[in-house]
């Protein structure tokens, strides 16, 4: 009879060893991933940030107006450059 009960605790504290185990893997598995999710989030913030301050960038005003200088050839309009047309006259 003892020997019974003591055959049923031993594979009982295996089964739990086993499933101490199990459990330790998965937890850790888990940790991994997270982390993995955490580093790309912060990659995708970096990201994110180099963005708004290229947009901030490339929409100022001085920086369009230099490029339609140089890239287009266009010049700011002065008053002797200027047509006007009116109505009615030929």
């Amino acid at each position: 009879m003892s020997g019974r009960i003591n055959l049923l605790l031993t594979a009982l504290l295996v089964g739990c060893a086993l499933s101490v185990v199990t459990a330790q893997y998965k937890a850790r598995q888990l940790f991994i991933e997270l982390e993995r999710a955490q580093a790309a989030a912060r990659q995708l913030d970096i990201e994110w940030a180099q963005l708004q301050l290229d947009q901030s960038t490339l929409g100022k005003h001085a920086r369009i107006e230099a490029n339609a200088r140089r890239d287009l050839g266009m010049v700011a309009l002065t008053p002797a450059r200027a047509q006007y047309l009116t109505a009615g006259t030929r």
